[in-house]
């Protein structure tokens, strides 16, 4: 959240005591807040002097709101930096600064700019809520302290507790004795190295500027940007908050397997429905205890920060005593006896003496052990083989640190699921066992074990590094105390755990060590029973270190949630950013407890705990990401204080964490990916877009970059030319999009592949027309948006329309990324037009995209094209190729018929055969052509062999020469502009229609030299004559025909016969591409030019003319 400085009266009495220092008055007075608002609300905010000794001054007050400019963009979130709204209102009467006096009010003194930093508080995230609440409270108000914790308190014992937990208590001694001591340390050393590399990287982010509390999720959103922040935030709450469903697995597995077994509530009969029962139990404690927390989290979260540290003393003392115990079995070894059958390892609850039978008073009798094989206590009942074929005997369980099991438990045991558990070391007879075996009371694997599902149970126990970086605003210098405390931690835990793995390998026999459940040594706990003084101590300890951990799980996750939904980059998440007067995250409680739910229903900690693993390894995989992209990029802002960091490490960090995904679960890495990969793209579809200066914007910057060098070495080859478009759009005078449609057909024409700008030009100078040149941006993007049209716009100010042109048609674009091609819409009112400039300024963009080797097209009745949504069910793009310019007519209708649009429509070539041509041969070769271009279309030859130019072709050259001349010698005002361009409308049409009806021409002639006489002569007659007397005398008119310049007698015969031919075979086109003539060489014949196309257009509705670039863009090679 930003914040910003106002000025608030306060009494002068106050104030004159604050001379020369800063004062830390604070204002509580409710009438002085509302002189506050108006003063906000207020323009001039020039203090005045006071003249009253008790009136009130103005003073600096803290406040926090985003910064809000002129402009209504919002700058970025800085307590201050660009923030002068308010300053403004302090007057600077000190002359030693007057050179500087205009600069003041957009760039603070260097005085001022220290205050504020002074003043500024970071404060922890759900504490501005809770300011917010003290505020109402008025003269109640309690003043924030300043952030006092350290290294130790602060980071070192917060991350020690998180990481150290339940699987330490609950499966370390069974991944021991399953993996081996050598598998186990790699196991160890590789999810420890992963973090180690993730808390390096997390340490240089962390110390490159301040981290507001949200930790991981704020370092990756803000290094990475909102779309990889809001996947990795969710990925990360999603992990911890499956971490509290584990936790409160945990929990009820100590309370209901070693505390009070018999308060389970499902009773397994028979053996084989014992796993299911446990199921049940769980999920029924489960639901209840993650109810109980829920509410304890949601009355009084205050309580649950107050109980850290007892549950941190908890584990502890838990790891003291096992050190403890390690100890004393050098000297005193405790005994938990195990019972063998043979090899195999029998579990020890339901009989009390490890005997088959014994003798009491010389009498021979069975024991308990003996009815559990046998079908009854007689001494001649029927027993399992097994049983009577193998002696039983007893084996200390924790043989001590002295004795040689070390080298036992050097290697892995792997087994399938109801595997038993035995030692090959002793005597057997009968050794296959078979399937109704494990169903007798000996100790069997639950699970199928092997290396990658150890790793994935184990990883949850070395999470848990984050949490001094989630307390950066409680630090007193969280950028010294983050890297010590958190690389301190996990050297700490590191040692702990390598430690561990190697003691219980060295005191405890194997079969102990696989015994999960501790069922061998009448349902204690394995590691309980290695502690001293008592195995309670563990057992204890570690169900109040569950508990705990499930309770910060279940404070911390809504939390996070309600970050995520606050920054608003997930739109469907901000119901969760709402919560209690307080700031508590009620409704992201609510889910979170939901989500938690799903993982006890679960039910087995050795399926939750991969699942977490999943979540948490992403996370830290894009940890250690952005610190390798903000390394390899050098942008100008990574300066972090912790120097100990290298690309190389993040990168390894990164391999390690995709690594050990796919290592634990392959599936399960798949779908977190998924669901990361889902969310990013949501949030890039719906999301709310963010400028947060984030690395992967730089690595598009210099991929770009990159790009563009590499392009500008050599021009494209023909098979990857494609039109670049420069669109030129004209607006009205509102700043609004006057032919949104030519959007549309870019749209169409490009698919969103390749380089489209969209320019427009304004009349005026930069420094007047600003403001109307951003408004002009801002409706040109938001018509883009509208018709989907993927590119940049660029607006020009310019002193005139031809200059502003010319300026795009150079220098847009940058480097090999410049546009080829110039779309624009055809003037289609350029008769009507007042001033001749617009029809100029056409011809000019046309000369000036040939000079510049660019391709132009040119789109008449542009607003009667098709729109994006509309689907044309049939119909034909008929393609006039009169002159070869490269193949552009032959691209372009391949390119429409890609997009939905234009896709059922067929192609059709139409080529013109002059009198010499065989329009037999023309049309093979024309077939044979496409059929290398593979490109499917119908194929026509259009013979043009009248070269008789009729008279319909001289009277239109005529009327178009005497308008031409006319408008040269006569300075018309703008109503007899008017009146003369109708009145050689309406001769035109006259004239047209005369020939042909073949009527009788009369005697009148038309004189080339006009004068106002024969003007309003002509006018008078044009007015009397009907259809039949419209014309002269066509044979009268011969001498006059002989004086037209023959050129463009040719030109308009050209445009005629072509128009003719095209409108006959191609009226009812959806589309008809064109050759375009180019404009004379002689700037003399311009309103000519316009004259021949008019005539070349005439009866056809939407039409592309297509001038190529030059260069061929078409090839059959491949």
């Amino acid at each position: 959240m930003g914040e910003r400085f106002v000025v608030v009266p306060v009494d002068r009495g106050v104030a004159v005591a604050g001379v020369g220092a800063h004062s830390d008055a604070v204002v509580s007075d409710p009438a002085l807040d509302s002189v506050v608002e108006e003063k906000e609300a207020g323009e001039d905010s020039v203090c005045e002097p006071q003249e009253d000794p008790n009136a009130v001054v103005p003073i600096l007050k803290y406040n926090r709101e985003p910064n809000k400019y002129g402009d209504g963009v919002p700058k970025e979130n800085s307590p201050f930096i660009n923030n002068t709204d308010n300053d403004k209102g302090i007057n600077y009467d000190g002359t030693n600064m007057a050179l500087f006096e205009d600069e003041i009010e957009s760039n603070p003194m260097v005085s001022s700019l220290l205050n504020k930093l002074a003043n500024y508080t970071n404060l922890t995230q759900g504490a501005q809520e809770h300011e917010e609440a003290d505020n109402d409270e008025g003269p109640k108000k309690k003043e924030v302290k300043s952030p006092q914790m350290g290294t130790f308190m602060g980071v070192y014992l917060p991350c020690l507790q998180n990481i150290l937990g339940v699987i330490l208590f609950l499966r370390l001694t069974w991944i021991v004795g399953t993996a081996g001591i050598l598998e186990s340390l790699a196991i160890v050393c590789l999810c420890c190295s992963c973090t180690m590399l993730t808390a390096i990287s997390m340490s240089a982010i962390a110390t490159n500027g301040v981290v507001p509390a949200g930790g991981s999720y704020y370092m990756i959103s803000r290094s990475l940007g909102p779309e990889f922040g809001g996947a990795v935030g969710l990925c990360f709450y999603l992990g911890t908050t499956f971490a509290g469903s584990m936790y409160i697995l945990g929990t009820i597995e100590i309370l209901l397997t070693y505390i009070v077994p018999k308060a389970a509530i499902f009773v397994a009969e028979k053996k084989e429905d014992e796993v299911n029962a446990l199921l049940n139990n769980m999920r029924v404690y489960g639901t209840c205890c993650l109810a109980l927390m829920a509410v304890v989290v949601f009355v009084g979260v205050k309580y649950v920060n107050k109980l850290a540290l007892v549950f941190l003393a908890c584990v502890i003392l838990s790891i003291l005593a096992i050190y403890a115990g390690v100890i004393k079995t050098i000297f005193e070894p405790p005994d938990f006896p195990l019972c063998m059958l043979g090899n195999r390892t029998l579990e020890n609850q339901n009989f009390d003496s490890c005997l088959k039978t014994k003798v009491i008073d010389n009498l021979t009798v069975t024991t308990k052990l003996w009815n559990l094989f046998c079908d009854g206590p007689e001494l001649n009942a029927t027993c399992n083989d097994y049983f009577v074929l193998n002696n039983v005997t007893e084996v200390q369980g924790i043989p001590g640190l002295t004795s040689k099991v070390i080298s036992e438990n050097m290697w892995s045991v792997y087994g399938p699921l109801g595997k038993l558990v035995d030692d090959p070391k002793l005597a057997s007879v009968g050794g296959d066992a078979s399937a109704q075996d494990k169903y007798l009371p000996y100790v069997v694997n639950d699970i199928t074990t092997f290396f990658t599902l150890m790793v994935g149970i184990y990883f949850p126990s070395v999470t848990g590094i984050m949490a001094g970086s989630n307390r950066s605003g409680d630090l007193r210098d969280a950028q010294k105390s983050i890297p010590i405390g958190t690389i301190l931690a996990i050297a700490t835990t590191t040692f702990i755990y390598v430690t561990c793995v190697v003691l219980f390998g060295a005191c405890i026999e194997g079969v102990l060590l696989r015994d999960k459940f501790g069922d061998a040594v009448k349902g204690n706990l394995v590691i309980g029973t290695l502690s001293w003084p008592s195995p309670w101590v563990i057992v204890i300890g570690s169900f109040f270190s569950c508990c705990g951990a499930g309770l910060q799980s279940l404070t911390g996750a809504p939390r996070l949630l309600q970050a995520i939904a606050r920054d608003g980059i997930v739109p469907f998440l901000q119901v969760f950013g709402h919560g209690k007067a307080n700031g508590e995250p009620t409704w992201a409680l609510l889910l979170t407890a939901g989500i938690c739910e799903i993982g006890i229903l679960i039910a087995s900690l050795d399926a939750v705990a991969p699942i977490l693993s999943m979540f948490f390894l992403m996370c830290y995989l894009f940890v250690n990401l952005a610190c390798a992209l903000q390394t390899l990029l050098r942008t100008p802002n990574w300066r972090p204080r912790f120097k100990y960091y290298h690309w190389a490490l993040s990168f390894l960090g990164m391999s390690l964490c995709l690594a050990l995904m796919f290592i634990c679960s392959w599936y399960y890495a798949i779908v977190a990916m998924a669901i990361a990969t889902i969310i990013y793209k949501y949030i890039e579809y719906r999301g709310a877009e963010k400028e947060w200066g984030d690395g992967i914007r730089g690595l598009s910057l210099n991929a770009a970059r990159y790009a563009l060098i590499r392009l500008e070495e050599a021009p494209p080859h023909t098979k990857n030319w494609r039109p670049q478009l420069l669109v030129l759009l004209n607006l009205d005078s509102d700043q609004g999009v006057k032919h949104p449609r030519l959007l549309s057909l870019t749209t169409q024409m490009k698919a969103g592949k390749g380089l489209t700008i969209v320019g427009t030009v304004l009349e005026g100078t930069y420094l007047t027309k600003d403001t109307e040149s951003r408004k002009a941006e801002q409706n040109i993007k938001s018509a883009m948006s509208e018709e989907r049209t993927k590119g940049f716009c660029h607006v020009v100010v310019s002193s005139n329309l031809r200059d502003g042109v010319s300026h795009l048609i150079q220098s847009a674009g940058l480097g090999g990324m410049k546009h080829n091609t110039v779309l624009m819409a055809w003037p289609g009112i350029w008769r009507q037009a007042n001033d001749p400039q617009s029809w100029k300024n056409f011809i000019e963009t046309v000369r000036e995209s040939t000079a510049a080797h660019h391709a132009l097209l040119v789109a008449k009745n542009v607003d009667s094209f098709p729109t994006n949504r509309d689907r044309l069910g049939e119909g034909t793009i008929d393609v006039w190729w009169v002159v070869h310019d490269g193949g552009m007519l032959m691209l372009l209708p391949f390119l429409l018929r890609q997009h939905k649009v234009w896709r059922k429509c067929k192609m059709r070539i139409f080529t013109v055969a002059q009198m010499d041509d065989n329009s037999i041969q023309m049309k093979k070769d024309l077939q044979m052509f496409l059929y290398h271009l593979r490109l499917n279309a119908e194929v026509e030859v259009v013979e043009m062999h009248d070269n008789d130019i009729s008279a319909f072709t001289y009277e239109k050259t005529l009327v178009m020469e005497q308008r031409s001349q006319m408008l040269k010698q006569m300075q018309l005002s703008r109503t007899e502009r008017e009146r003369e361009a109708q009145l050689i409308h309406d001769r035109n049409t006259a004239s047209h229609a005369a020939i042909n009806d073949k009527a009788e021409a009369g005697t009148d002639r038309v004189h080339m030299t006009w004068t106002k006489d024969k003007l309003f002569m002509e006018r008078n007659r044009n007015r009397e004559c009907n259809a039949s007397v419209a014309v002269c005398d066509l044979f009268n008119m011969k001498p006059e025909w002989e004086s037209l310049n023959q050129s463009n007698v040719r030109r308009m015969h050209t445009a005629v016969k072509l128009n003719e031919v095209v409108v006959n075979k191609s009226q009812g086109a959806q589309l008809v591409l064109l050759n375009m003539p180019g404009p004379p060489t002689n700037r003399g014949g311009d309103e000519n030019y316009m004259e021949f196309l008019e005539a070349l257009l005439e009866g056809l509705n939407r039409v592309l003319l297509v001038r190529g670039c030059g260069r061929e863009v078409i090839t059959i090679y491949s």
